[in-house]
């Protein structure tokens, strides 16, 4: 009987189910199909249109039976969970949109004298087989942002999700193929670990591309490894938020009591680092302590939890090893750093921060918020652009000029302006520099990087 991966809850221990522990023999079997489906001649884009249209509608139809799942196996809270399946409906329609309108454009030859009586167009042509390694922390959305645009490109897909977290990818596959009328051959599903599926996937001369969500580490790893391939990085971050004296920082509290803590802070964008200027750093700290202490920590079945258990006991206790560890350099934790009695850490509020800190200097991916106040409002931005990463940053002011200051200054993919860093849109343009990877997802933008233009010289 072939080996087999245990998949539990990362809340209570219990036994979710069992996936095959794939190898490498079992990727070349499924890069070997997905080849032969892309030569036998691409979808034509309506069928490719209506595919995504059929998921968008199932997916709906279906929102509580894959919320359940992801919260089951990722220990999303259950009303959280829900978002993420409405926002993957989303991702759907947008890459249905997109599908329909995949197109070159025309070359004007005649521009110049050797061109005249030529005609010249592109085409967007598949790039061919994509390889899909999809992280734990948006089991479903960040699955549809490879699988959607691919199948507007014309791709076929060979698809290895988290081992945490493969159930939702294996039963969106399921649907896709049984019930929208995707070839099987068009989304194959892979179970098993980094070292072997993972490589494996890398690693195939005939996998064009590789698409990729989780650490720095193993992204550009990924990078490194495949340097002839086309590899799409979406990496890390420690998002930083501005509060000036003039914005709304009430608004700014009850926002990043959200932004900080949803999925137990395990969003690449979740709101980690919070520069508040020293006029009302006091005040604020006190209001976003209020409303942290109204979270509700617990099981992500039941419908009250807003907070849940991190993805695995060990990184539960690394994250309380960072909290200690600012503490010991003269930080302040003012709210949480303690475990509930169900094994939970709770919502966190470091005051006294300092750069320095692993919880202000790297990604905590945990529940976990760092204050530090500033008197100047360039100081700010020197501080928050102080990273290694660069996805997404915001500032609360009421000023323009300060606005667009930071507009301008901030030195990330995204920066918002009366909004938390956590936003995001699914069709926006979504990537980092840095440490953060090299790529822009959204269905517009991912489905360019899963094509190739090709040419086309007509003499007449």
């Amino acid at each position: 009987m072939a080996d087999t991966i245990a998949v539990r809850s990362p809340y209570d221990g219990s036994l979710i189910g069992e996936i095959p522990s794939q190898t490498a023999a079992d990727v070349d079997r499924a890069v070997a199909t997905a080849k032969a489906a892309l030569h036998a001649g691409p979808m034509p884009l309506w069928q490719r249109a209506e595919i995504l249209d059929r998921a968008a509608a199932r997916l709906t139809a279906r929102r509580d039976e894959f919320a359940e799942i992801v919260a089951k196996e990722a220990a999303k809270p259950i009303k959280t969970a829900r978002v993420e399946a409405e926002r993957a409906v989303g991702t759907f329609q947008f890459s249905a949109a997109e599908a329909r309108k995949l197109a070159g454009e025309v070359i004007p030859l005649d521009a110049i004298p050797a061109g005249e009586g030529k005609i010249g167009f592109t085409l967007r042509v598949p790039i061919g087989v994509v390889g899909a390694i999809a992280p734990f922390n948006f089991p479903l959305n960040l699955v549809a942002h490879k699988v959607g645009p691919a199948i507007a490109a014309g791709c076929p897909v060979v698809l290895k999700p988290a081992s945490q977290t493969p159930f939702s990818s294996i039963r969106l596959a399921e649907m896709l193929v049984d019930e929208c009328g995707l070839p099987a051959e068009y989304l194959q599903v892979v179970t098993g670990g980094g070292a072997t599926v993972g490589n494996a996937l890398v690693d195939h001369p005939d996998v064009a591309l590789i698409t990729f969500t989780g650490s720095p580490e193993v992204g550009w790893g990924i990078r490194a490894r495949a340097p002839r391939k086309r590899v799409g990085l979406e990496l890390g971050n420690n998002a930083p938020v501005i509060i000036e004296p003039d914005g709304d920082w009430r608004t700014a509290a009850a926002k990043i009591k959200v932004a900080g803590f949803s999925h137990a802070g395990q969003s690449c964008i979740s709101t980690q680092r919070i520069l508040v200027h020293s006029s009302i750093a006091e005040d604020f700290t006190a209001e976003l302590v209020r409303h942290v202490a109204t979270l509700v920590v617990g099981d992500p079945l039941d419908e009250a939890t807003d907070v849940s258990a991190l993805i695995s006991t060990a990184e539960r206790d690394r994250v309380e090893r960072w909290i200690g560890e600012a503490a010991a350099e003269g930080a302040t934790v003012a709210a949480g750093g303690q475990r509930s009695d169900d094994g939970v850490l709770l919502p966190t509020v470091i005051t006294g921060a300092t750069p320095e800190m692993k919880v202000c200097a790297q990604e905590v991916f945990g529940p976990v918020v760092a204050v530090a106040a500033y008197d100047d409002l360039d100081d700010a931005i020197r501080t928050a652009n102080r990273t290694e990463y660069g996805l997404q940053a915001a500032i609360f002011t009421s000023d323009i000029s300060k606005a667009l200051t930071a507009v301008r200054s901030l030195d990330f993919g995204g920066v918002l302006v009366n909004e938390v860093p956590t936003w995001r849109a699914d069709q926006q343009p979504y990537g980092g520099l840095r440490d953060s990877g090299n790529t822009r997802e959204g269905p517009a933008f991912t489905i360019k990087e899963m094509t190739e233009i090709r040419m086309v010289v007509i003499h007449g």
